[in-house]
């Protein structure tokens, strides 16, 4: 099995079912140390998940197994599906979730949090806050409420990500008129994880 850190992913990379079940507590502990790195709460209620190739990786290899997919075309598709979800080295990509645990107040946050996806920003450095482009795959929101999930992609400035891979803070807002916060600069290990993603502009 092939293993990069930029790229989309194709048939060499993942592992046959047999070998995935072989490997796969190994695997899946792997991916939940390399997801704490790449995590951030958003006050009480929202968190991203920066996604990567890793990520995608084991998405693809779960589905792979829970589906017992093996055949070539039906594998195709879901690369086809989870490779737009990867970085490109000047960007980052988002999964948004917006966490309530009752269910009634689930139901009257994403009422009242229509457009939210849209209010998180990032700035990194010295340089004005980014704001994503949401949900390319498909609309998740309608005029009575939005969704708990949102696919979001951060398109940086050659500047940020020399600033970035420079070591520069990174902080993560938002301002929506129903749920405004801001972090504190984010910790190295997640700065220098979220960092990785970028290739050097020069």
């Amino acid at each position: 099995m092939t293993i990069m850190t930029h790229g989309p992913l194709n048939r060499g990379d993942l592992m046959s079912l047999e070998v995935y079940a072989e490997r796969r507590e190994d695997y899946r502990e792997q991916i939940i140390a390399h997801k704490k790195s790449r995590q951030v709460q958003l006050g009480s209620n929202m968190r991203l998940y920066f996604e990567d190739r890793l990520t995608m990786q084991y998405q693809i290899q779960e589905i792979l197994r829970i589906e017992k997919i093996f055949e070539g075309d039906a594998i195709e598709e879901e690369l086809e599906a989870y490779n737009p979800l990867i970085p490109d080295g000047s960007n980052w990509k988002v999964t948004l979730m917006i966490e309530y645990e009752d269910i009634a107040e689930r139901k009257l946050a994403l009422e009242r949090l229509i457009g939210v996806e849209r209010q998180v920003w990032i700035r990194i450095g010295d340089q004005e806050p980014v704001r994503p482009i949401a949900n390319e795959d498909l609309i998740r929101e309608t005029e009575e409420k939005t969704s708990a999930v949102h696919f979001l992609r951060y398109e940086l400035s050659g500047e940020m990500i020399r600033q970035a891979r420079n070591g520069a803070d990174i902080v993560i807002g938002v301002d929506h008129p129903e749920y405004s916060c801001v972090t504190d600069p984010l910790p190295e290990n997640i700065a220098r994880s979220l960092a990785g993603d970028l290739l050097s502009t020069q």
